[in-house]
C-alpha cells in the first residue's frame, strides 16, 4: 500500500558474521540500520588509526559494502571501494595507490567527473595526512576514501559516511556506535590476565580461550565513551533492535558499554529487542552457551541503566539435536544450555529453529534469520 511505513530494524553487529543476514534483510520491505564497532585495532584499520589518529573505519566500510551488495549496487564507485592494494613491496603498493590518486585507474577514468573528483579529493587528503612513510600494502581503497572523507569533513565521521553512502548510492544506514576517535577495548580473563586491544581479544590463544573472559571495558583517553547521536536517534525510532550474530565479547557486547546506548533502548518501549545466538563457539566464547551469554548481556544491561526493563524480548537459537559436542573445524557448536529457564527469568521468548546455512556449516542461514526478524518487527 502506498505510503505504508516500513518497519525499522537496527542491527548491532560486527563484520562478516552477520553478512548473510544483512544481505537477506536488504531484500525485505524494511528500513535497515547497521551499528558497528569503532574500536577495531587490527589490519588496515590499525595502521590508519596509528598513523592518522582517526576513528577505525574498516568495519564501517565493510558494512557499507555489504549494504551495497544487498541493494544490488555494483557500479564503478562500489568496485573501486572494494579494491585492495598489492601485498608485495611497499614501493609497489605506493605506486599502485598513486595510480588511484592520479585518477589513472580505468574504473576512475570512466566515471562521471563529479564522482571522480570527490573520490580523488578524499584519496589525496588521505595521502597528505598519511605522509611519505605510510605502509599502503594490502590496504583497502574504500578505507582510504572513507578515512580521507573523515579528515576532509573536519573529522566528522557521520558526514563522511553520508558522503560515502551517496557516492555508492546506498540507501541503508551504517553508523559506528561512537563517533569518538581512539576508543580502546580491553578484557580481563578469569585468571586476572588483562588483554589490551580488540585484535588481541578476538585472537586469544587456546589457553586463554579456555580460561575465559571475565569482563570487558571500553575507554577513550581513559574515560567514558560517548554515544554517536545518529545511533541514539536510530534506537529511538527502531521497531526491532537486534544483537548479533557476531563475536560476542568484541563486536556485540561492547556496544552496551557506550554511554546512553542502554537507556536509549530502554526508553523505546515499542521495539522488540532480539538476541541472535551464534552457530559456533569461537576463541572468545569457548565453553560458553547461549544461556550463559544471555545472562552476561543481561547483567551488563542492568548495570548500564536498563532499569527494570527486560533486556531482550526474543532469543533466536539454533536447534540442538545431539547429546554430545560436535565440531566444525577447530570449534564446537554453541550449545543452548539452560535457555528456556534463563529466558523465563528474563521475560524473553526463545525462538528455536534451523538457523544454520545448509551449504556453509557453522554459518547462519541469512534468509531464515531475516524471515524471523522481519516477522517480529512491529509495523
Amino acid at each position: 500500500m502506498a505510503g505504508r511505513r516500513l518497519p525499522h530494524i537496527v542491527l548491532f553487529s560486527g563484520g562478516t558474521a552477520c553478512r548473510s543476514t544483512n544481505l537477506a534483510l536488504c531484500a525485505k520491505p524494511v528500513r535497515l540500520t547497521r551499528i558497528v564497532p569503532a574500536w577495531d585495532s587490527g589490519g588496515s584499520s590499525r595502521i590508519i588509526r596509528e598513523n592518522l589518529g582517526v576513528l577505525a573505519v574498516g568495519d564501517i566500510r565493510q558494512a557499507l559494502m555489504t549494504m551495497a551488495h544487498g541493494e544490488g549496487r555494483a557500479g564503478d564507485v562500489v568496485k573501486v571501494c572494494n579494491e585492495r592494494l598489492t601485498s608485495g613491496t611497499q614501493d609497489d603498493a605506493r605506486t599502485e595507490f598513486a595510480l588511484y590518486a592520479a585518477g589513472r585507474h580505468p574504473l576512475l577514468e570512466r566515471m562521471e567527473p563529479g564522482l571522480r573528483g570527490a573520490i580523488l579529493n578524499y584519496l589525496r587528503t588521505f595521502r597528505s595526512a598519511a605522509g611519505s612513510d605510510f605502509d599502503f600494502r594490502n590496504g583497502s581503497i574504500g578505507n582510504f576514501i572513507l578515512a580521507g572523507a573523515h579528515l576532509a569533513h573536519n573529522s566528522d565521521i557521520n558526514t563522511a559516511i553520508f558522503v560515502f553512502r551517496k557516492l555508492c548510492d546506498v540507501a541503508g544506514h551504517v553508523w559506528p556506535s561512537t563517533a569518538a576517535d581512539g576508543v580502546d577495548l580491553s578484557a580481563v580473563l578469569n585468571d586476572g590476565t588483562r588483554v589490551e586491544g580488540q585484535h588481541r581479544v578476538t585472537a586469544l590463544d587456546d589457553g586463554q580461550g579456555r580460561t575465559g573472559i571475565r569482563e570487558i571495558a571500553l575507554s577513550v583517553g581513559g574515560g567514558a565513551v560517548p554515544a554517536n547521536e545518529a545511533v541514539i536517534e536510530s534506537l529511538e525510532s527502531a521497531d526491532a533492535i537486534v544483537f548479533g550474530p557476531g563475536s560476542f565479547f568484541t563486536s556485540i557486547l561492547p556496544h552496551l558499554l557506550v554511554e546512553d546506548i542502554v537507556p536509549a533502548m530502554a526508553r523505546n518501549v515499542h521495539a522488540r529487542r532480539i538476541f541472535v545466538g551464534n552457530i559456533l563457539q569461537c576463541r572468545e566464547t569457548r565453553g560458553l552457551d547461549v544461556a550463559r551469554m544471555l545472562e552476561i548481556a543481561a547483567g551488563l544491561w542492568h548495570a548500564r541503566g536498563g532499569s527494570d526493563a527486560r533486556p531482550f524480548t526474543h532469543v533466536l537459537a539454533n536447534r540442538q539435536l545431539l547429546p554430545f559436542e560436535k565440531t566444525v573445524g577447530a570449534f564446537a557448536y554453541l550449545g543452548n544450555g539452560a535457555l528456556q529457564e534463563v529466558c523465563a527469568r528474563l521475560g524473553a521468548e526463545a525462538v528455536i529453529g534451523e538457523f544454520e546455512d545448509p551449504w556453509q556449516r557453522g554459518h547462519h542461514d541469512g534468509l531464515a534469520v531475516a524471515d524471523v526478524l522481519s516477522s517480529l518487527a512491529p509495523s
